[in-house]
């Protein structure tokens, strides 16, 4: 990696909360319902892209004909975006921050939790290998839900859980998964749900990250409704 690089991660490290860096947890099944099929892995060496939507600084967000948008917010957008990658059918990916009030945030600027922005990931991805609503699936198992501005050790409103849709037909889908969700969970779901707002693309050290640095970040909660056995 080159010493740059190097230099720019460890900054963004301590521009906020310290994060982890150790492999998932294994997520607890349901005691409720059983959680719903995910879809297959990317082989390997296939080589997912990095420019969803052309994304930029706010400007208008296009997917490569026969593609469609998607983007979820879950925390660290380090781990959401690597878990994303693996997903067979998602063809590029980046992070970035979207639904806040302030235009051009940094990564800085969002630490101040002042913006309103959720550090989030966008998904470019093929109907014809992953639908939507397994998008959501992985979206639902990847996180907990249920902890407002909150995911592990990271807390304020960056991190909280949202799903910023695309479409009238994913925000139908993203309200449905999100009744049937609930039904997983003792307590209540707080993830928002919108239509997608100006996304801007996050600083280059943050792209990719657990590819770049060869780790697996920011490890899976278990859900509230199964942590106490």
């Amino acid at each position: 990696m080159p010493r740059s690089l190097l230099v720019f991660a460890f900054l963004g490290l301590f521009a906020c909360q310290p994060r982890a860096t150790q492999p998932p947890q294994a997520r607890a099944s349901s005691s409720i319902d059983t959680a719903p099929a995910l879809p297959a892995r990317v082989a390997p060496g296939v080589r997912v892209g990095t420019d969803p939507g052309h994304a930029g600084r706010g400007t208008p967000l296009t997917a490569q004909p026969g593609h469609e948008l998607a983007a979820f917010a879950e925390g660290c957008f380090w781990g959401s975006e690597n878990t994303f990658r693996h997903v067979k059918g998602v063809v590029a990916t980046a992070v970035g921050y979207t639904g806040g009030h302030t235009k051009d945030p940094t990564y800085q600027s969002v630490c101040t939790h002042t913006t309103g922005h959720a550090e989030t990931v966008l998904v470019e991805f093929e109907p014809s290998q992953v639908s939507y609503e397994k998008l959501l699936n992985v979206f639902w198992e990847t996180h907990d839900p249920t902890t407002k501005d909150r995911q592990g050790p990271d807390v304020g409103d960056q991190y909280r859980s949202a799903i910023f849709t695309f479409s009238d037909a994913q925000l139908r889908a993203a309200r449905a998964s999100l009744e049937n969700e609930q039904k997983r969970h003792k307590r209540p779901i707080t993830t928002e749900i919108t239509p997608a707002p100006a996304f801007y693309k996050a600083e280059d050290y943050h792209q990719q990250y657990d590819e770049k640095t060869g780790t697996e970040s920011c490890p899976l909660p278990l859900r509230e409704d199964t942590a106490s056995g």
